[in-house]
């Protein structure tokens, strides 16, 4: 099974994990991320190509299938405000043994914070601001090519 979806609702958490861990895999992991209440953050808007978006996500969990030979995946990611502490992805893998569904894990995280097209722009009490890429985001993704 693979889930690749981009929406501006919140992320239900337990049915997403409740369909991963269904595939009868002996181990699932799982990463959520959300809007930082740091920096003077007020609110977090993401915006992205429509298809585009899903297709490069639905690319990643078929690599992420094919290199680790797992049952299920799911990659869910928001666009849209955001506040601090909202989630805004939700990745999930499961496999038959642990360390395929955390490498798994981490190389759907990795490769999305760089290869998905999605724009960020912040929003804070002196103004808003479009996010640029990181540096480390991209070394992060580079080990998995």
């Amino acid at each position: 099974m693979i889930r690749a979806v981009v929406q501006s609702e919140p992320i239900d958490l337990a049915a997403t994990l409740a369909a991963v861990e269904g595939s009868g895999s002996g181990a699932v992991a799982s990463f959520s991320g959300f809007v930082r209440e740091d920096d003077g953050v007020r609110e977090l808007a993401l915006e992205h190509y429509p298809g585009m978006t899903e297709a490069v996500l639905h690319g990643l969990a078929e690599e992420a299938v094919a290199r680790w030979q797992l049952h299920a995946v799911a990659v869910v990611h928001r666009v849209g405000p955001m506040a601090p502490g909202e989630r805004i992805v939700l990745v999930a893998t499961a496999a038959p043994h642990r360390h395929a569904a955390l490498e798994a894990c981490a190389f759907l995280i990795d490769r999305l914070k760089t290869d998905a097209p999605f724009w960020k722009r912040e929003r804070r009490e002196e103004g808003a601001r479009w996010v640029a890429a990181r540096d480390r985001d991209a070394g992060a993704a580079e080990r998995w090519r």
